[in-house]
């Protein structure tokens, strides 16, 4: 039977969307990515899919709106949500990103969960906690994937990882992650195919 790396290595561009008529279709699951320009957030994706350039990273942080939907299967999927927290972007494009934002998350009945990526040295910051809020209010699962933690030495790292725990509390799951030295990949991979109802098989 296939485990989470050989489902999640299937994973392909479906669609960008900058609306909701955009929007792939509300069927099945899917997990929506959500962080701060230069947390890693595409590079996250790629390391979990297995995929080096399945998620671009554009060379403008934040300059994107689009909603970036990626197939696993027919019944499930991985969304790419625009960074913002980072870019000095004009007000009027923050406002649109808002209200596509709240659309997305009002009125998307198969989203599942919340994956907020946040750089280890930076976490918690006013984006990454509007982004919490937001899950919170829509009573959605969130896991916190801390990237970048082979810049950090393990302590340092393990420390800001029971932090971040103290502070989002029991109902977040938090863990470390890196896309460099693959840390937390295959917990990540597993946990992700599990908050959409995908239970891996034994042999």
């Amino acid at each position: 039977m296939a485990n989470a790396s050989q489902i999640l290595r299937q994973t392909q561009f479906l669609t960008s969307a900058a609306a909701l008529k955009g929007f792939a279709p509300d069927i099945g699951a899917e997990v929506a990515f959500s962080g701060r320009s230069n947390a890693g957030k595409s590079s996250a994706i790629n390391s979990i899919c297995e995929q080096p350039s399945l998620a671009r990273a554009s060379k403008t942080p934040g300059r994107t709106q689009l909603i970036n939907f990626f197939s696993i299967t027919e019944e499930m999927r991985l969304v790419d949500l625009p960074g913002f927290g980072f870019a000095k972007v004009p007000p009027k494009m923050k406002q649109d990103w808002q209200k596509l934002m709240q659309t997305y998350f009002e009125q998307r009945e198969c989203l599942s969960a919340l994956i907020q990526i946040m750089d280890v040295r930076h976490p918690l910051r006013d984006f990454d906690k509007q982004m919490l809020e937001w899950a919170e209010n829509a009573e959605m699962p969130v896991l916190v994937l801390l990237t970048k933690a082979d810049k950090l030495k393990r302590g340092a790292a393990k420390n800001t990882l029971l932090k971040v725990r103290r502070e989002v509390g029991e109902n977040v799951s938090v863990q470390l992650f890196s896309s460099l030295n693959k840390q937390g990949v295959d917990e990540a991979q597993k946990k992700i195919l599990d908050l959409m109802g995908y239970k891996e098989t034994s042999e």
